[in-house]
């Protein structure tokens, strides 16, 4: 009997698509149209990060996409600092999907995960009250995993940057690369064994994204920035679809 290749959810994350229109403070380009393109070339979900001092997307886009994606039943999966502010947000808008990530208002992007504490048990359990499923964006690390699970959320997203970065500066197998791999595989088996959704992101690319799609148990990718870099030369569509490609070699 034939395997079936376990499909990867691929979330894209727009939020750079609106870094490029704010650059002019006009309506080009079109956050609407690169939300029905990144659809049409595959994306399982939508990913958008409101962030506190409204760099990337602004309250209106999430509005408006959380209402076009509820017309294509496609998950929105709304990036957000826990604060009272965005939990407000969240609990009114009631996307699928939340992923509590850390923010400081300084950073160019997310440096490292959420520093996982009991501190979090109100927010999740309002967002968990509002039918709402909660990731955590963490580091691969045990303590944090472990305080996931007591938490009982519905997912990690691992931060994949650390890796990412030891691979592209010291190449695949390298001791620095391996050792924070073998971290990623670890956090992958803890969510196995606690019933945990595994998802990953954050400075992912073609070739990282193959490799880590090997790991049983991914169910999700969340990538962005270097989808929408890539669109610069090969347009949004096309850098979507080369990406599911590799996802699916690596499921294999």
């Amino acid at each position: 009997m034939a395997m079936t290749t376990p499909h990867i959810r691929l979330g894209v994350n727009l939020d750079h698509v609106a870094t490029i229109r704010n650059a002019r403070g006009e309506g080009h380009p079109s956050l609407a149209d690169a939300v029905d393109l990144a659809l049409e070339a595959g994306a399982d979900g939508i990913t958008m990060h409101l962030r506190e001092d409204r760099r990337h997307i602004l309250d209106a886009d999430l509005e408006e996409t959380a209402a076009r994606l509820a017309d294509t039943n496609t998950p929105l999966n709304m990036e957000m600092a826990v604060t009272e502010e965005m939990v407000a947000i969240a609990t009114r808008l009631r996307p699928p999907w939340t992923c509590l990530v850390p923010e400081r208002r300084a950073e160019l992007t997310t440096e490292q995960g959420l520093q996982v504490t009991t501190a979090l048990s109100a927010a999740c359990a309002r967002l968990a009250a509002a039918d709402i499923k909660i990731s955590l964006f963490i580091d691969a690390d045990p303590a944090a995993l472990e305080m996931a699970s007591q938490l009982g959320v519905n997912a990690v997203e691992i931060h994949t940057g650390p890796w990412c970065r030891a691979f592209a500066a010291d190449g695949d197998g390298s001791p620095r690369e391996q050792d924070e791999w073998h971290k990623i595989v670890a956090a992958a088996e803890h969510c196995a064994a606690h019933d945990l959704g595994f998802h990953a992101g954050h400075g992912l690319h073609y070739d990282t994204a193959r490799k880590i799609a090997g790991i049983k148990g991914l169910a999700e990718v969340n990538i962005g920035h270097f989808l929408v870099g890539e669109a610069i030369f090969y347009g949004l569509g096309e850098a979507i679809r080369r990406m599911r490609t590799a996802l699916d070699e690596g499921a294999r």
